[in-house]
């Protein structure tokens, strides 16, 4: 019998940490995730996974899928975890992942995103392990440079959070070429999905406007506007993260949709989809202003789609409207308008119409 490769995944329990262990898991790994310890365990996003692969919290190399507890600021605690795992491909997809909170806590987003990678290549070179790496590297890095981007252009990062991204990047280059390690970046650009965290933009308008549909708030306070970014689908670029490692040498590559938006055509086409005008129902505030922006993100996967023959799908549209009803789905079963059904599927389109009726019942749309 073939023996099942491993694959770690740091940051497990984010949106793409969730997606990548079902990818890897429906092709036949094993996969273990790491995640920090704390008081309140924040496992909802990979909680339906522990049913599915006869998950568990102990050391068993048996079970499709585990989880263990380590930190990307604690070298001996990653280098622990090496030992038990013996990962056949390591995804480090941890990191302080917010560019707003980075200005306010740089030394531990550049401690978590850059050192830790630092912790995670050195110790696969000092314990001579076999294995591949995947760094989580991000659009950010490109900052000001003029779109579109891809691998050959210039790095100029507006943040601190841009600047441990760019660190990170450059250590996976030093150690693939110093010590030959299968090292590899991914530049993805942003990408969403019903399972993104609250405090990122897309998801603050798709929550915030379920919240307004049930008469919860009127307006939602945001920041600038006008800035465009390349939005994609999550559990695509997962595939990708996956294609790199699977490629026969180490290289770096841009993930994107070749696409870019305003924050204002999100909210307009979010808006739109349940018959409301966005401009009624937001507050500029420029507390959620950046101190230094990033004005316009667009990637060029041209590489990407040629090398390892990956191309996004889901386009912008689709992926709005997804993030939309899944929002109003949760908000709706939260208020009792619609009762919590476990294991059925809502055809398309039924919680906005529910939305525009509940709207059309307050006068609110026509």
């Amino acid at each position: 019998m073939e023996k099942k490769k491993v694959a770690l995944i740091t940051g497990i329990t984010g949106q793409d940490g969730s997606y990548l262990a079902e990818f890897l898991l429906e092709k036949g790994y094993q996969v273990r995730g790491i995640m920090r310890r704390s008081s309140t365990l924040h496992t909802n996003r990979i909680d339906h996974l522990y049913k599915t692969y006869n998950a568990d919290m102990v050391q068993n190399s048996e079970v499709a899928f585990a989880l263990y507890f380590a930190d990307l600021t604690d070298a001996s605690s990653l280098r622990s975890i090496l030992e038990i795992v013996k990962p056949d491909e390591i995804y480090n997809l941890g990191a302080q992942s917010h560019v707003g909170i980075s200005f306010n806590n740089p030394l531990s987003t550049f401690d978590i995103n850059a050192l830790g990678t630092l912790r995670l290549l050195d110790a696969i070179r000092d314990m001579k392990l076999p294995c591949k790496f995947y760094q989580a590297s991000s659009s950010e890095m490109f900052g000001a440079s003029s779109p579109p981007q891809h691998e050959e252009t210039p790095f100029q990062p507006q943040s601190p959070y841009g600047v441990s991204k760019v660190a990170a990047f450059h250590l996976v280059k030093v150690y693939r070429n110093a010590y030959n390690l299968f090292a590899s970046n991914g530049i993805l650009f942003n990408h969403e999905s019903p399972r993104r965290g609250h405090n990122f933009v897309t998801r603050k308008i798709t929550k915030e406007l379920s919240r307004i549909i049930v008469g919860e708030i009127d307006k939602m306070k945001l920041g600038n506007l006008d800035a465009k970014r390349d939005w994609g689908f999550s559990a695509e670029y997962v595939q990708a993260m996956w294609k790199i490692l699977q490629h026969d040498k180490p290289d770096d590559f841009v993930i994107a949709t070749n696409e870019t938006h305003t924050v204002r055509d999100f909210l307009r086409e979010a808006f739109s989809l349940v018959g409301l005008n966005y401009e009624n129902h937001i507050i500029a505030d420029d507390r959620f202003k950046r101190p230094a922006e990033v004005p316009a993100l667009l990637g060029d996967y041209s590489k990407a789609k040629k090398i390892l023959n990956w191309e996004t799908k889901v386009k912008f549209k689709e992926l709005v409207e997804m993030m939309v009803e899944a929002d109003l789905k949760e908000k709706f079963e939260e208020e009792g308008i619609i009762p919590i059904e476990r294991g059925t599927q809502k055809p398309k389109g039924y919680y906005l119409e529910k939305a525009k009726e509940l709207l059309k019942n307050r006068g609110l749309v026509s």
